[in-house]
């Protein structure tokens, strides 16, 4: 049986604890510098295009994802149906990760989303994060194409409902 994961809303005493998992290696390794990332993170806590939550398992927290509307900043990953939605997140306890629970909390979560009536969820890994692309993979994300990101290249992976 899978684990059944809860999403919070994120709010602002939640920050010091995100500031925390940004530092660690592997979210260092492929979201990047910590004190930018923060400077994000937390500068999106009020967008209205943006969604974030705590990722939490049997009342402890170990994750952040984000969902957010398309919009001109990431037009590079082309055209979708209305209202499509993209997707980053990353688990912030170490003991956490290589456990399965990245995809485990990724389908979980999208089948929430399309299920809420959203007609495709998009995003987009690093080509050379081979953990994070099998995870989506495994929640049920199709591999698209490269496309160019203001980060870099990156691997459009696309889930229907």
């Amino acid at each position: 049986m899978a684990p059944d994961y809860s999403f919070r809303p994120m709010i602002s005493a939640d920050l010091a604890m995100v500031r925390r998992w940004l530092e660690t290696p592997e979210v260092v390794r492929w979201w990047g510098q910590p004190d930018e990332q923060y400077a994000l993170v937390s500068g999106d806590l009020d967008h209205p295009d943006m969604d974030q939550f705590i990722v939490a398992l049997g009342g402890q927290p170990f994750g952040y994802i984000q969902c957010y509307a398309l919009s001109a900043w990431n037009e590079g990953l082309g055209s979708h149906p209305a209202k499509t939605r993209g997707i980053d997140q990353f688990i912030g306890a170490p003991n956490m990760i290589g456990r399965g629970h990245g995809s485990g909390f990724i389908r979980q979560f999208v089948d929430t989303v399309l299920t809420s009536g959203i007609p495709r969820v998009v995003t987009d890994p690093d080509p050379e994060n081979g953990r994070a692309v099998r995870a989506y993979a495994k929640a049920g994300f199709q591999r698209d194409r490269l496309v160019d990101t203001p980060d870099g290249p990156a691997l459009l992976m696309v889930r229907n409902p």
